[in-house]
């Protein structure tokens, strides 16, 4: 009798760091792992290649060789492979090899979280407008804040003709300083957001990407994601934010 293809679904999923096989086929058991969007059951060989595996409808990475950094961006870093400039790149400051990818932009002048990796399922999940992961910002502003100015940033501004940005969390953080928290990834979108209502961002920094943050790590600094990280970055994603007004 010939044995099916592929490797055993619980070791795919224990490699990925859901734990032992044993508690990796208690998860089966449950019915909380689906192959292909079918519930799997114990005894599933899968080809990672191919198959898309999820748990609690969250889909897991279980390529080889994937890797995810977290990385502290600092003002002046280009967030590109390379530059003809020879600015530095968010490149340099991750390990040179397997070769990765940034997710998503920060520009020049703006400081703070990047995620950087070559899962590009999980960089298409974090990125696609449809998913809205949340996005933290802390801004340093020039200008009156005024409760005029933080209620219209919350509600959404025109930042050009015809786009309007959808509601956004907003505070006032004290002296110039603004906590923003917004779904979209336009270009230079909170910038252009306080341009809008007559402030002006002299320094911007990003806090948070969905659950993940780390004030410990300083700026032109990277390390790897845990693997618990990871799955809340892809749960953060699968789960459709609530549209509600900034307080």
């Amino acid at each position: 009798m010939i044995e099916p293809s592929g490797e055993r679904l619980q070791k795919v999923l224990a490699r990925a760091g859901f734990g032992s096989r044993r508690l990796c086929d208690e998860l089966i058991e449950e019915g909380r792992v689906t192959v292909n969007g079918e519930v799997a059951e114990l005894g599933r060989r899968v080809d990672i290649a191919q198959d898309k595996i999820a748990v609690d409808k969250v889909p897991v990475g279980v390529l080889p060789g994937l890797v995810y950094y977290l990385v502290n961006k600092p003002a002046g870093v280009v967030v590109t492979a390379s530059d003809p400039e020879g600015r530095p790149t968010i490149l340099d400051l991750v390990p040179t090899t397997p070769r990765v990818f940034s997710v998503g932009r920060l520009d020049y002048a703006t400081e703070g979280l990047l995620v950087v990796t070559n899962d590009g399922e999980l960089a298409q999940m974090l990125t696609h407008p449809s998913h809205g992961v949340e996005k933290e910002y802390l801004a340093e502003v020039a200008g009156e804040i005024t409760p005029l100015a933080l209620r219209r940033l919350r509600e959404g501004v025109e930042i050009e003709p015809g786009l309007v940005t959808q509601p956004a969390r907003v505070a006032h953080r004290g002296d110039q300083m603004v906590r923003i928290v917004i779904h979209e990834g336009r270009n230079r979108q909170v910038r252009r957001m306080c341009e809008a209502v007559g402030l002006t961002v002299t320094r911007l920094v990003r806090v948070r990407i969905g659950p993940i943050s780390d004030n410990q790590l300083a700026p032109g600094v990277s390390r790897l994601l845990r693997i618990d990280e990871v799955r809340a970055l892809a749960e953060a994603a699968q789960v459709s934010p609530r549209r509600e007004r900034g307080r």
